[in-house]
């Protein structure tokens, strides 16, 4: 019987499909890199969230590990190089959050212009400065979108129905693709340009590390809001500050930042112009369970069929493939 273990917190839906898919899985969370390492053998499957780093020295002590499952989309707490040389899978799950972290960045730009979180202490404070918080609109106002996959439309959609023209930059998005979204394709410096806001959903890679920098800010247009719940190390805040600091930028909005978590030492958060939320992109009750549910069942699938579903280092095959292409992959084990 295969073994699983769960190494953060998640729903406990996860559990049950594990015991009921006939996988032996045990939960021990809050583990330091020691303990992982000492135990991590005993295992076949591991699940993990975001504070558990698989890093070299953990898959080099993992001898029956198949595969690692992230309930989540982002992967930077795996060495996927390392589990590649190992013939580790590494999975995510790249649509049980999708709906949260969208509504999430929505949320975070309305927030930002009509300045919500500094109106309630404001408020709360004893003090009534209507005059001090007057907000913009998002009624035909242009938002910037870089990133079209699986959150970027969600926002795309969800912007369309507050009435917003949207322009997108995403060089792998086609033409046909932008028409169904019904949005219009530009080129990067054409949307900084163009957009009252913008919003990024791009994966963090060497490409878009930094992408916001102070060039870019300077290619802005003057009294845009940056809404950014996609990865930290994506804006250079020192560069943000500097935008925010001299009201080239109206407000900025992150829920992800480049050093987790925050502390108050970060002068991001002496801006009145600057709102942030601690990751909370896929902070919900659905998200958790439908991240969980679908980490055990790629997991069980790998583990009991041989299925890989989204996969970040294989390509995936669904099963009624796999069992056209297993004769092949058999024999080329054995070649």
């Amino acid at each position: 019987m295969p073994t699983v273990l769960i190494a953060d917190k998640m729903s406990a839906r996860a559990v049950e499909i594990f015991h009921e898919r006939g996988i032996a899985v045990e939960v021990k969370t809050g583990l330091g890199k020691e303990a992982l390492c000492a135990i991590i053998g005993q295992y076949d499957g591991l699940a993990i969230r975001s504070a558990t780093n698989v890093d070299a020295d953990v898959l080099a002590a993992a001898s029956r590990l198949k595969v690692v499952g992230r309930a989540g989309i982002g992967v930077d707490n795996v060495d996927i190089h390392a589990a590649s040389k190992r013939g580790v899978i590494v999975m995510n799950t790249p649509y049980g959050n999708t709906v949260t972290t969208a509504e999430h960045a929505i949320a975070l730009m309305m927030a930002a212009a009509r300045m919500i979180p500094q109106a309630t202490m404001s408020l709360k404070a004893g003090q009534w400065e209507k005059s001090r918080f007057q907000g913009v609109e998002l009624y035909q106002k242009t938002l910037g979108v870089i990133g079209t996959g699986n959150i970027g439309s969600l926002v795309i959609a969800r912007a369309q129905g507050l009435g917003m023209r949207v322009i997108a930059y995403d060089p792998y998005l086609s033409k046909i693709r932008a028409a169904d979204l019904g949005v219009e394709l530009v080129e990067m410096d054409t949307l900084l340009a163009r957009a009252d806001f913008l919003t990024v959903h791009t994966p963090l890679t060497d490409a878009t590390r930094n992408l916001f920098r102070a060039e870019t800010f300077a290619k802005m247009k003057p009294g845009a809001i940056l809404v950014n719940a996609a990865r930290g190390c994506i804006v250079d805040e020192a560069a943000l500050y500097d935008a925010l600091k001299s009201g080239h930028l109206r407000a900025a909005a992150l829920d992800v930042f480049c050093k987790e978590p925050v502390h108050g030492d970060n002068p991001l958060l002496e801006l009145d112009n600057f709102i942030c939320t601690p990751h909370l992109g896929a902070s919900t009750e659905e998200a958790q369970v439908n991240v969980a549910i679908q980490v055990a069942e790629q997991i069980s699938a790998y583990l009991l069929r041989g299925v890989v579903q989204n996969a970040v280092n294989l390509p995936s095959v669904k099963e009624e493939e796999l069992l056209l292409l297993q004769p092949y992959l058999n024999l080329g084990e054995r070649h």
